[in-house]
């Protein structure tokens, strides 16, 4: 399984900052080269554009309508801010890509360009609902979770069979999304419609970003609609093992990248997904226990392909919640993983304010260029490493805060990373006899410091430090 670094971009947001300065919108088609060169230059192998499919005004009105929605553009924008709000990327109205953007022929013109510059298209897949304005409501009723009466988190929906009452999409732990409504995965023609859907999607990308991936498992599925009865038995195949298996005969390289939660990764690694969101690596760093953190990196490889982030589109902006020596001591962290690593638009730019799903522009925020020139260099430098191309070691530093991760290529070069978590000193030893006598120290904090005697490398990193030596074995 290859490693790779994917790059997460608001499209509404990112194409309004584009059309901006120029006065008129600018759509996929018309985005300059330099954005592309930009990220092929950084290292990125994949591009997700979070939110290409269209919505509609149903779901806008109740985005609107909502006051934290209301209070948070006044915030961010001044008087009249809520024109800023629409639907929710997640309340799909069809698996068209939005007319502002250019619609479906400006998307392949940008994919195509996308691989000429040796880079990757992931989309999303909302496959646990659609928004309310979505066509299959009153034309294809029978595929949701209803009643034939009213009950808590549903809304009456007429068709051609009458009323019925149909659920909001929901996660078990908390209230429904009531901008969508709930596909009933019990039933073989909810399946064959999603598929199709699915089909459609995979042809125009290279990889999707399936959304609340572990909702459909069957077990969970079963227990959060058991109170909506079905006549039919639950179908004896995992849906998402027919449907990755579907596309991948056909796409063989197509990359299926899981949302999950509740340790169920290992449970998708086994139907077909090619990575997993990890979780618990956010949460251990973000609230610096760093013991687990330890004992979690340790413990996942074999057990799934996971997907790392400081931040994404659902979560606080990392600026937020850290310093900025810990911001960048985190990337250097981040980026050391192996597996799939997720950075996130504005998290390059140091963005503090997390802007809602629901805007169709960027919380308003001025750059901070020393976050801004730290990811430049740093991703334009690890892009000429081994670091994410090879294979992996780590090393134990005998502290909890600091980390030691090593990167062996094909070649002879060895790339390693030091990093120390914690705004205190540290200081450690670690028994490298393979290292050379030629090191170079591409990239390091100045107040680190570190010895190499008799095989043993002595390490004194500053509060939030690192280093990122190589060298070539003989």
């Amino acid at each position: 399984m290859s490693d790779l670094l994917l790059f997460e971009i608001n499209t509404r947001c990112w194409l309004r900052s584009l059309s901006n300065p120029h006065g008129k919108p600018v759509t996929l088609a018309a985005v300059p080269d330099a954005d592309l060169a930009s990220w092929k230059k950084r290292g990125f192998t994949h591009i997700w554009l979070m939110g290409v499919w269209a919505t509609g005004p149903k779901t806008r009105e109740l985005a609107c309508a909502q006051p934290s929605l209301r209070t948070a553009s006044g915030q961010a924008f001044g008087l009249g801010g809520e024109e800023r709000i629409t639907s929710s990327p997640y309340a799909v109205a069809d698996y068209t890509v939005d007319e502002s953007f250019g619609g479906l022929v400006a998307l392949r013109q940008f994919r195509a360009r996308l691989h000429r510059h040796g880079l990757g298209l992931v989309l999303d897949f909302v496959p646990n609902h659609v928004g309310l304005d979505h066509r299959w409501l009153s034309e294809k009723n029978s595929l949701f979770v209803r009643h034939a009466s009213a009950k808590a988190e549903t809304f009456p929906v007429q068709h051609s069979g009458g009323t019925s009452w149909v659920a909001h999409g929901k996660d078990p732990f908390f209230p429904a999304w009531i901008d969508t409504a709930q596909l009933d995965y019990r039933l073989p023609g909810t399946r064959a419609a999603m598929l199709e859907a699915l089909q459609f999607i995979a042809a125009e990308c290279d990889g999707v970003r399936c959304d609340m991936a572990m909702l459909l498992l069957q077990e969970v599925f079963d227990k959060t609609w058991s109170h909506f009865p079905n006549p039919h038995a639950s179908p004896q195949a995992e849906f998402w093992a027919e449907a990755i298996s579907v596309v991948k005969l056909r796409q063989p390289g197509f990359l299926f990248v899981a949302e999950a939660y509740w340790d169920l990764e290992a449970r998708l690694q086994g139907l077909g997904f090619d990575y997993i969101y990890d979780k618990r690596f956010y949460d251990y760093l973000t609230k610096r226990d760093y013991s687990a953190l330890q004992r979690h990196l340790r413990a996942v490889p074999g057990k799934f392909h996971p997907v790392r982030f400081l931040e994404n589109h659902d979560e606080p902006r990392i600026a937020s919640i850290f310093t900025v020596p810990e911001q960048k001591a985190a990337a250097v962290l981040l980026l050391a993983q192996p597996g799939l690593r997720l950075l996130h638009d504005g998290q390059l730019a140091g963005a503090r304010q997390r802007t809602p799903v629901q805007f169709a522009e960027y919380w308003p925020e001025t750059v901070d260029l020393e976050i801004e020139g730290f990811y430049d260099h740093l991703l334009s430098l690890l892009a000429q490493t081994t670091i994410g191309r090879g294979q992996m070691s780590l090393y134990d530093t005998g502290l909890a805060h600091c980390f030691a991760i090593g990167w062996q290529g094909d070649s002879k070069q060895i790339n390693l990373v030091l990093v120390n978590l914690a705004p205190v000193k540290a200081h450690f030893r670690l028994h490298m006899p393979s290292l050379g006598s030629e090191v170079k120290k591409p990239y390091s904090d100045p107040d680190s410091i570190w010895d190499f005697q008799e095989g043993c490398l002595d390490i004194r990193l500053a509060a939030c430090g690192f280093e990122l030596l190589e060298w070539s074995t003989s």
